[in-house]
């Protein structure tokens, strides 16, 4: 007992504290039992594991900590150390080349998104928020988003004139304006509200989002289009993160690469079965829409391209479908 107490003397002479814990809060505003509420717990599970403890990753989930569009702030205040923001979030930051993930139809599917997100061009993009004050990790995927309604929505023309919720992106808004509906930007935790009420007449979300929301309880239809990609980036306060010592910031990136893995692994699993759950529940009609159908909607959205192509930045855009190989003049 004598030698623990003079062992615990002589490192607080040193400076060192004797129970030194790093808090990491980590705030998103999604279900727990979404891809990135799972991801996020995996990771701090990981981070105090591979740590021995030093760190402690605090999840604070469903807009428990901070809403939408006081997420960020709080991050580069450094009242919060780490989130998960959707991509889409990075627009209104300054970042604009984040839109490009928005634009309609640009990945037919997971591999050509993750020729971007797990390569060159995404690292790249990630290093543009360092100015912003902010550190990229990593990125998560969620899924593909699909449209929902109180009518059915099958063709182009069924889109019309009806309010749609969406994040705020100026790219989406002219996603929504190609097909002539109305957009209106709500903060996702409130959009169940928005569509109890009429605010809005739908929205658009990968079919987890839309379950754990509970938007299959006021939402009639849903068309699984498959028309744009929802993801996120993992990213920290930059001062929090540079300041950490490498015996921690080493282990803890270790515990990222894992949890992003992981969090790709389950996306699309987590929105098969969210997406069982809705049929099941009998309160909405899930449509697939026709190859026609979905081609049409395609050839409806393919000039937002061009629209945006100045807003996102025509480099990145074109580095986009070179390694994707889309090619929206030729709908």
């Amino acid at each position: 007992m004598k030698m623990k107490i003079v062992i615990a003397a002589a490192m607080l002479a040193a400076g060192l504290s004797v129970h030194a814990q790093t808090i990491i809060k980590f705030s998103h505003v999604v279900a727990a039992d979404t891809p990135k509420g799972k991801a996020s717990e995996f990771f701090a599970k990981k981070a105090a594991e591979l740590t021995k403890g030093k760190v402690k990753v605090e999840v604070y989930a469903n807009s428990a900590l901070y809403k939408d569009k006081e997420e960020m702030e709080a991050l580069q205040m450094g009242s919060v150390q780490m989130l998960a923001p959707s991509l889409a979030k990075f627009g209104p930051l300054g970042v604009k080349e984040f839109e490009a993930f928005d634009l309609p139809f640009i990945f037919d599917d997971r591999t050509e998104l993750h020729k971007i997100t797990q390569g060159p061009v995404g690292a790249a993009l990630l290093t543009k928020l360092e100015s912003r004050g902010i550190k990229g990790l990593a990125y998560w995927d969620n899924g593909f988003k699909s449209f929902s309604a109180n009518s059915p929505l099958k063709t182009v023309a069924d889109y019309k004139g009806k309010k749609y919720r969406i994040q705020s992106s100026k790219v989406l808004e002219e996603e929504i304006r190609a097909v002539g509906g109305i957009p209106q930007v709500i903060a996702f935790g409130e959009t169940y509200q928005a569509l109890q009420t009429g605010v809005v007449d739908g929205t658009e979300n990968p079919p987890s989002n839309f379950y754990t929301q509970k938007m299959h309880e006021v939402q009639k239809h849903l068309s699984l289009t498959n028309h744009g990609y929802l993801g996120y980036a993992v990213i920290v306060n930059k001062k929090f993160w540079e300041a950490l010592p490498a015996d921690v910031r080493t282990p803890l990136m270790q515990a990222m690469n894992e949890a992003t893995t992981y969090a790709n692994q389950i996306a699309q699993e987590e929105n098969d079965k969210a997406l069982a759950s809705v049929k099941a529940s009998g309160k909405t009609t899930i449509y697939t829409p026709t190859a026609e159908e979905r081609l049409a909607l395609k050839k409806a959205m393919a000039p937002v391209h061009t629209k945006m192509a100045d807003r996102v930045g025509k480099d990145t855009l074109q580095q986009i479908y070179q390694a994707t190989g889309f090619d929206p003049s030729k709908l």
